[in-house]
């Protein structure tokens, strides 16, 4: 439980800083499947507003497709920020262990996204003197690698146990911008390639549905001025598996 704590207080830590990237990723798909014709479905909010969507579907005893999407809308006195996103992926999944409870997925897949960004500036008496609009649209692709085990801890509450059971998630994205445009004249185009190490954790409300706490870290590879590593994750959030193997 230590190292869940110290990473809620890292992604505090980050998410008090502003959004200064054009890219805010969204929270990771990690069904955790375990078997043919299983379902995995969530949805996770983070404090700043930015919602999450996710789905999977086992077609086979090893494969697996995602789709996930996001949305923004935060907007305040001096700057707004926009933003959508969509991406589908493909993968295989396992389970392994003493008793067959741990699962290890890997996927690939692509998307697009926009971001809006608005600027305004006051001066000393509250009047607005300078908007400035940035709108970027942007090409994704990804791989990301995902572990975790049903093996659960008991979390005891109001009299009553909930097992607890956590994972992690390394997700390498590369984002390649389609267009720029700032106050409607365009810009030169930016790509990066972002490291982004998840961390899970989910209390089982039923056997089918569970609180996710979801933690994570964005470290670009490549220094750019628009397209940075601005933006972590942390985000609450429901997820429901139907189908799954019992252990």
């Amino acid at each position: 439980m230590n190292k869940h704590i110290q990473y809620l207080l890292i992604s505090i830590l980050l998410l008090s800083a502003s959004c200064s990237s054009v890219y805010m990723p969204n929270v990771p798909n990690t069904p955790m499947l375990s078997t043919k014709g299983e379902f995995s479905g969530g949805g996770h909010i983070s404090l700043k507003g930015n919602g999450s969507l996710n789905g999977a579907y086992a077609f086979s005893n090893h494969f697996g497709a995602l789709v996930s999407a996001s949305v923004m809308n935060n907007e305040r006195t001096r700057k707004d920020y926009r933003h959508k996103l969509g991406e589908v992926g493909l993968g295989y999944f396992d389970t392994f262990g003493p008793d067959n409870n741990r699962i290890i997925e890997i996927y690939a897949g692509f998307g697009s996204g926009r971001t809006d960004r608005n600027f305004r500036d006051y001066n000393e008496n509250d009047i607005l003197t300078l908007t400035n609009t940035e709108l970027v649209k942007y090409n994704k692709t990804f791989i990301q690698l995902n572990y975790s085990s049903k093996k659960k801890n008991n979390l005891r509450l109001f009299g009553r146990e909930y097992p607890l059971n956590y994972g992690t998630a390394l997700r390498i994205s590369h984002i390649d911008m389609d267009s720029f445009l700032s106050n409607g004249v365009g810009q030169p185009l930016e790509d990066n390639l972002f490291i982004e190490p998840v961390f899970f954790t989910r209390m089982h409300l039923s056997d089918a549905i569970q609180l996710q706490y979801t933690s994570s870290g964005n470290f670009g590879l490549k220094n750019r001025k628009f397209l940075t590593a601005g933006n972590s994750i942390f985000t609450i959030g429901l997820v429901v598996n139907l189908g799954g193997k019992q252990n």
